[in-house]
């Protein structure tokens, strides 16, 4: 295992798993010096051939409690807001496009921008206990990095209307009943399981990882007939590599793939 930190956050790489805990006390409130660290890590793991999935967690009682509110304290024009809205949401972008799977590891309160982060994630996990939620509006704001859009996406209009509206934060349970987040453990279970669940991930084919993100990503964006063409162009794709090869001879002759990720 190889581990690189700083005072926010450190990376380790377990064979093709990297981790990365947010450790930024009280609260591991975000920042701007924070979304900068996790923009270049998750550019190291996009270049990083060896990366095949990603854990993001944090430490201690928080994943993120939101931003920091001395930051938006000092925040008084619309084009100074605009402008922290802008980075928040570009760095969340570079997460949610990357073609290896990220899973969060939300272990305690994830609030406000924590939860967009978490949002941004293609795979959520979350601890016992765990509270979520988009509190903005009880500062007389609204969500910034992608909430007002994400969420609907995830939990439906109706009840995205309800959370962002009112505030109010909901139980690990709850957001496990919502599809916000798709498993709950005890915490002293969470990494362990997401760890796993990241290791499984990154035995499969890169190339169809990849392009399975793509097509659920995209597909989004797009009309009914236009996500099914996507998704034919990229089985297409798929059907002359190395690994739709190796995968098929693997299951035929009844033994487990290699794959070599082309």
């Amino acid at each position: 295992m190889t581990t690189t930190a700083d005072s926010m956050l450190s990376c380790s790489v377990d064979g093709a798993v990297a981790t990365l805990v947010i450790n930024r006390p009280p609260a591991n409130a975000l920042t701007p010096d924070l979304l900068a660290e996790l923009s270049r890590a998750f550019g190291h793991c996009a270049e990083d051939d060896a990366v095949k999935a990603v854990v993001l967690t944090g430490t201690g009682r928080f994943f993120i409690a939101g931003a920091d509110i001395r930051l938006l304290a000092s925040t008084a024009s619309a084009q100074e807001g605009e402008a922290i809205a802008q980075q928040g949401q570009a760095v969340l972008h570079r997460i949610d496009t990357l073609e290896k799977p990220v899973i969060a590891a939300i272990n305690g309160v994830c609030l406000g921008g924590g939860l967009e982060l978490a949002m941004c994630c293609h795979i959520r996990l979350a601890a016992e206990g765990s509270r979520l939620g988009q509190p903005e509006i009880n500062l007389g704001i609204m969500p910034g990095f992608g909430g007002t859009q994400r969420l609907p996406r995830i939990v439906g209009q109706s009840k995205a209307m309800e959370l962002i509206l009112t505030g109010d934060p909901i139980s690990a349970q709850e957001a496990k009943s919502l599809g916000l987040v798709s498993q709950v453990f005890p915490p002293e279970d969470l990494l362990r399981h997401a760890q796993g669940m990241a290791r499984n991930l990154a035995s499969k084919s890169l190339a169809a990882l990849g392009a399975s993100l793509r097509a659920i990503r995209d597909g989004h964006r797009l009309t009914l007939p236009e996500g099914l063409a996507l998704e034919a162009r990229l089985f297409g794709g798929l059907c002359e590599t190395e690994d739709k090869r190796e995968g098929v001879a693997a299951f035929l002759e009844k033994r487990q793939p290699h794959f070599v990720d082309r």
